[in-house]
């Protein structure tokens, strides 16, 4: 890759990086308020927490290893700091994918529910160990991580000062490049198939509730879609998401790994825009987190007159009230 793309994608991956760190520590630390206030912690927001510090995590790490990458041209820093930089950004990486998949298998269960009971006991048993399972998925990402020390081999790219590349992994045996297919299965393919899972079986209740409401005539049928809605708009959201970042990263690793063409930075930039658009997407799904990032954003256009028409407008909540079924 030209030095020139590089420092483009460098660019454009800062700018992302800010807006990334913004938005996952706003969620953060408004989850802590609201925890200090209502006394209420829900697993939604153990997930949703520890899916916004993976994603500061991650974007921290990623940007200071391009950074170096950027300015060692002669690669004259050491090959172990790289090295363990990678490590821990592919890590975050596999963190980021399944802790994404765990929140939207965690509202699909929310919002369906299922005849089998042996599932819905696995279900059951799942959520009922939250926290276990937000811990683990790091470790398991660290864990299949580490054979990338012995398998992946330092690439530096040619011997020119123009297209040398500093602390680069590369598959090139016949045992990494099996290990590389192996790792993306765990951490894009099998994410995905748990998400698109969930989408189908959230838009099948989507559909099959809809079909009540038009079916019932009589208002027996007491219409909860409006309070569910931005729940499955929220989760459907990730879903298409994650599906376009999974499609740039094979992309990218097949690129890597077959043709040997150094363009990780290019699954670096997609990642930044995916953990900023999903945490878009979570503070949207929160009704309180949207309401107040709107209030806010809209107090701190007050103070420049010029950027008054920037303002987005404020939607009071109406009062719901639940139809009552008459017997």
């Amino acid at each position: 890759m030209l030095r020139a793309h590089k420092f483009a994608l460098w660019v454009m991956t800062g700018v992302f990086a800010v807006t990334t760190a913004i938005f996952n520590a706003y969620i953060f630390l408004m989850s802590l308020w609201n925890y200090k206030q209502k006394k209420q912690w829900s697993p939604c927001d153990t997930i949703i927490v520890a899916l916004s510090v993976a994603n500061m995590a991650h974007q921290l790490v990623c940007y200071f290893w391009m950074t170096m990458e950027e300015l060692d041209r002669e690669c004259l820093i050491a090959q172990g700091p790289y090295t363990t930089m990678l490590l821990i950004i592919f890590s975050l990486k596999f963190t980021i994918m399944w802790d994404t998949g765990f929140l939207t298998f965690y509202y699909s269960t929310k919002l369906v529910s299922t005849p089998n009971h042996c599932y819905t006991q696995i279900q059951a048993t799942i959520l009922k160990h939250v926290t276990l399972v937000v811990f683990l998925i790091p470790l398991c990402g660290l864990g299949t991580c580490m054979p990338m020390l012995v398998l992946f081999h330092t690439y530096n790219g040619n011997n020119t000062s123009l297209s040398k590349d500093c602390g680069i992994l590369m598959p090139d045996t016949r045992p990494g490049q099996i290990y590389e297919i192996i790792h993306l299965l765990l951490a894009d393919v099998l994410p995905g198939v748990l998400m698109m899972k969930c989408c189908i079986s959230i838009s099948v209740h989507l559909a099959i509730h809809l079909h009540h409401m038009k079916a019932s005539t009589n208002g027996a049928h007491c219409p909860m879609l409006g309070t569910q809605m931005r729940v499955i708009k929220m989760a459907l959201s990730l879903v298409v998401i994650f599906i376009v970042f999974m499609v740039v990263d094979l992309y990218v690793n097949y690129q890597i790994t077959v043709n040997h063409e150094n363009i990780i930075t290019l699954t670096l930039l997609s990642l930044s825009i995916y953990t900023t658009v999903s945490a878009i997407v979570l503070i949207y799904g929160k009704r309180t987190l949207w309401k107040t990032l709107i209030h806010d954003f809209n107090v701190c256009l007050n103070e420049y007159q010029c950027l008054a028409c920037l303002k987005v407008p404020e939607q009071k909540a109406k009062p719901i009230t639940a139809a009552k079924v008459k017997k």
